[in-house]
């Protein structure tokens, strides 16, 4: 008995042949779909927080944006140690880094954790702990400009509960009409859920997220892909020696090329997870990366100094750093220098056009020149790729809150703060005078 088959545009296909055509017919329809969309402004609004770290006893809420309602570029969250300034950005990371999954399960096998711990959070995988991250989502789709707020949902929820509502009026007030959810939840039962998969538009945006992950970033700093990334730099930012005993070939480093979330801290000493394979595959190739990103580091890191980054050895594979005449190794870098070598070369040579960085503790291992000197770089960097990069600091340092002058008004810099400490404290920030900034698009 033969195969059951049918004729289409005039060829006769099996079962195994008709599966295909449609599959591929789906995917071409959405990848012309999200050919048509693109992304203005991915910003965030609202972080709130619920029973997760040390907000325990009541629900947090964290304002991104300004006194006008406008999502802030620039922002800083200034508080003792302790008080919650971590958990903030971790939050804020592992929310985002569900955009391209369906499934729970899906986000836990793709970072290794175990399936009822997908976000590797202890209040947010079990317990009562919940939290909510909102974003404004200025776009183009079929030639339409439309805004929207999505809001990422995570711990224990129940149906179409939420910490924060969009009603018309909320949506209005940030310039929106449109309210999108999607989240993974878990029931008192502790079993998991997605929420959001019967909006269209969350699905067309997820299956596009999912299909950009591993596309090419290109450029340094200079990307052209303008899907949506977060970039976490964890207060350890340490280089450190890689393994003697690995082979050091030319492999693409550790989640090369587009992800909707980075995280990175003190490097493990593997070949492919360490900043020396990353400049040898910047080097080789050979588009003008590598150049660029010698010249950028080399000038915010070791201007006026007596130390640069030179090139790459061959053998063994590794970057070459002058010092006074002599050649040394990326590790031997001083505390300060290498955490902020490690954040530069891996924001360059991961962001896109729109993207959110978030760094804890900038001022570690920096002496307080070098400190502002970094405030001042991060600044200039978000007033130049004004709005598609937003710049989230948590810091204990007061030095830092006095450089990063909240109170000053300064050109395509939206600055905004949160203080955890006492009233004092906030007396000494005072929030800047009401202003008004005009939307991307009217500029």
């Amino acid at each position: 008995m033969g195969q059951p088959t049918a004729r289409v545009h005039g060829i006769l296909l099996s079962d195994y042949n008709i599966v295909q055509v449609i599959a591929i017919a789906i995917a071409t329809r959405r990848t012309q779909s999200m050919d048509n969309f693109q992304i203005y402004e991915f910003t965030p609004l609202w972080l709130a927080i619920d029973r997760i770290g040390p907000f325990q006893t009541e629900p947090e809420e964290v304002s991104f944006t300004d006194n006008n309602g406008e999502s802030c570029n620039f922002f800083m969250l200034h508080a003792k140690n302790g008080r919650g300034k971590t958990t903030i950005l971790e939050l804020f990371s592992a929310l985002a880094g569900m955009i391209g999954f369906t499934k729970p399960q899906d986000l836990a096998a793709a970072r290794n954790r175990p399936f009822d711990a997908p976000f590797n959070l202890e209040n947010l995988d079990r317990g009562p702990g919940r939290a909510q991250l909102d974003f404004r989502i200025h776009y183009n789709e079929d030639g339409h400009d439309r805004v929207a707020v999505l809001s990422l949902f995570a711990g224990q929820l129940e149906g179409e509960n939420s910490l924060r509502q969009w009603d018309e009026e909320a949506l209005k007030k940030v310039g929106a009409q449109q309210w999108h959810r999607f989240g993974f939840c878990r029931n008192e039962a502790e079993a998991w859920s997605t929420i959001g998969l019967d909006d269209k538009w969350i699905t067309n945006f997820i299956s596009g997220i999912d299909e950009a992950t591993g596309e090419k970033i290109g450029g340094f700093e200079e990307s052209m892909l303008d899907w949506p990334t977060v970039i976490y730099f964890s207060a350890y930012r340490n280089i450190v020696p890689v393994n003697p005993n690995q082979h050091r070939a030319i492999v693409p480093p550790v989640d090369w090329n587009y992800a909707p979330s980075y995280s990175f801290g003190t490097e493990s000493g593997d070949w492919r997870d360490s900043l020396d394979n990353l400049l040898v595959w910047l080097k080789w190739l050979d588009d003008g990366r590598f150049d660029r990103a010698l010249k950028l580091v080399n000038e915010r890191v070791f201007a006026d100094t007596v130390t640069a980054i030179k090139g790459v050895r061959k053998d063994p594979h590794e970057v070459e750093v002058e010092r006074n005449g002599n050649v040394h190794r990326l590790d031997s870098l001083n505390n300060g220098e290498k955490s902020l070598v490690q954040m530069f070369v891996r924001l360059g040579a991961y962001m896109t056009r729109n993207t959110i960085l978030l760094i804890d503790e900038p001022e570690a291992h920096l002496h307080e020149d070098r400190q502002h000197r970094l405030l001042i770089q991060l600044k200039k960097m978000a007033q130049e790729q004004f709005p598609g990069l937003t710049i989230i600091l948590a810091t204990h340092s007061s030095k830092m809150m006095a450089a990063f002058a909240l109170e000053r008004e300064e050109d395509n810099l939206r600055k905004g703060c949160n203080l955890f400490d006492t009233v004092d404290v906030k007396a000494n920030f005072p929030r800047p005078k009401e202003r008004v900034f005009s939307r991307p698009e009217e500029r």
